[in-house]
């Protein structure tokens, strides 16, 4: 545990000194304990779900954290919602904790692989035996409550994380929010800093029609007197940002408006195309800083990740510039702009809303050299999906509609006569990602790219294929 002394642990109740006997635990195997844990209630599964206080219930998961002993109440933690760019602003923040000395617990999702990655410490992902045992202790509590108030997956997810985190003596948490914010799991926590991305359309059916609603969720994350930073809003959701900070008493600050920050694309021989930022406050300086995730919106939450560190900075923990440049340099993200084969390249994003696939496109022109461009494209029953086809029309020069092994995964029919009726072009389906894949290796040369892109779901199950691909 890192001696910071101007930043002390949260601390809770002593309680008595009582003799715990020893239970004999219900899993003595990870595939046993990973079967119970996949059996609960998966709201990330279902096709249909209703947003409201009966399917996400705070007051349940609270009794269910109370009864392991309120582990979040023991963290100092930074909660970061918002609609893309949660993941990777996350990441970059937590690399440059790390890189100033600090035991930084991250918990994001969803994952793209393993279910793993979604719990680590300083960059170590959860292990099976400390999964495993995770959902040992939590049995007995989880089997006590009633088959109305039994907790979801990814309630019991969040609060083995905050065991995790707590066991592993970290000094912060950074928790990105599952989905919206007012209701989200996550928002049992009291944090120190609250960090806002971007806000676009996703999750309508549950989150709202409109940005203001939208942000009205995510945005329920701000809690009294706790400082938040921003990236720059469609006035629409800036105005929800600005009136529900102002109605807590919390101070906000926007980067490019209240932290002065700039980016510029530029290609070089040494790292090809790149984009810098410049972030300048009181308190810190970062001069021309390389942004380790390619495309302009990674700029965005890499300035959004630097305004949060120098919020910290000022609330007492000990930042040097250059270590947390030196930890930046270290970031990466699986399934975001990531080239998973290269004859031909074949580029994998988790790009699952409007804004995202236009961002994506965008930075696959600019950091990608190709003659032509196959899509593979498959998404879910809730997304923006009408957005996204809107988006595709202008990147892909052939789309191939395929769908992944989600349960909410819109078949490629559907996304073939939508993608017609409203761009008025052809495209191909294809019933699983394998076919999908042939249809494209008959039409692509060694200088044209595959793009895999709509879903996490998708993105995981191609890394799984070409990773095998690779080892054959």
């Amino acid at each position: 545990m890192t001696n910071k002394k101007t930043i002390t642990k949260k601390t809770t109740k002593k309680t008595s000194n009582v003799t715990k006997v020893k239970q004999k635990p219900a899993f003595r195997t990870y595939n046993d304990a990973m079967k119970y844990l996949f059996s609960k209630t998966d709201y990330e599964s279902q096709r249909r779900l209703r947003y409201n206080v009966t399917t996400f219930d705070l007051d349940r998961m609270e009794t269910l954290l109370k009864n392991l002993g309120n582990p979040h109440e023991k963290l100092r933690s930074v909660h970061i919602a918002g609609t893309k760019g949660k993941g990777s602003t996350a990441t970059m923040l937590g690399r440059m904790l790390e890189a100033n000395g600090y035991k930084v617990g991250l918990y994001t999702s969803p994952h793209v692989t393993s279910l793993h990655e979604r719990i680590c410490v300083n960059s170590e992902l959860i292990t099976k035996d400390e999964m495993r045992n995770l959902i040992n202790r939590i049995h007995a509590t989880v089997e006590k409550m009633s088959k109305k108030d039994a907790p979801t997956f990814f309630e019991l997810m969040t609060a083995m994380s905050f065991l995790h985190f707590v066991d592993k003596e970290v000094d912060i948490a950074i928790i990105e929010t599952g989905m919206g914010g007012r209701l989200d799991s996550t928002n049992v926590i009291s944090p120190d800093l609250v960090g806002i991305t971007s806000i676009s359309f996703d999750h309508q059916s549950q989150l709202g029609d409109s940005l203001a609603m939208i942000a009205g969720e995510k945005a329920g994350i701000i809690k009294e007197g706790t400082p938040i930073v921003t990236v720059p809003q469609q006035p629409e959701a800036m105005k929800v940002i600005k009136r529900e900070a102002q109605l807590s008493n919390a101070s906000l600050c926007v980067t490019g408006e209240d932290i002065d920050f700039s980016c510029r694309f530029e290609s070089s021989r040494e790292y090809g195309p790149h984009t810098r930022i410049c972030l300048t406050t009181p308190t810190s300086k970062f001069e021309h800083l390389k942004v380790p995730l390619p495309g302009e919106h990674q700029a965005t939450n890499c300035g959004l990740a630097l305004g949060m560190l120098d919020q910290l900075k000022n609330m007492g923990y000990e930042i040097d510039d250059q270590k947390s440049i030196d930890g930046l340099d270290k970031v990466s993200m699986t399934g975001r702009m990531e080239i998973i084969y290269d004859d031909p390249n074949v580029l994998v994003d988790a790009a699952h809303n409007a804004a995202s696939i236009k961002a994506l496109i965008r930075a696959i022109g600019q950091h990608v050299p190709y003659d032509s461009m196959i899509v593979i494209f498959g998404c879910n029953l809730d997304k923006d999906i009408d957005g996204m086809l809107l988006e595709l029309q202008y990147g892909a020069d052939k789309i191939i509609f395929t769908r992944s092994n989600s349960p909410k995964a819109v078949s490629p029919d559907e996304l073939s006569q939508r993608y017609t009726e409203l761009t008025g072009k052809m495209s191909q389906t294809a019933l699983s990602l394998g076919q999908a894949l042939a249809i494209a290796d008959s039409a692509v040369s060694r200088e044209d790219l595959i793009c895999i892109t709509g879903s996490f779901y998708l993105v995981g199950q191609a890394k799984e294929r070409f990773a095998r691909k690779q080892t054959a």
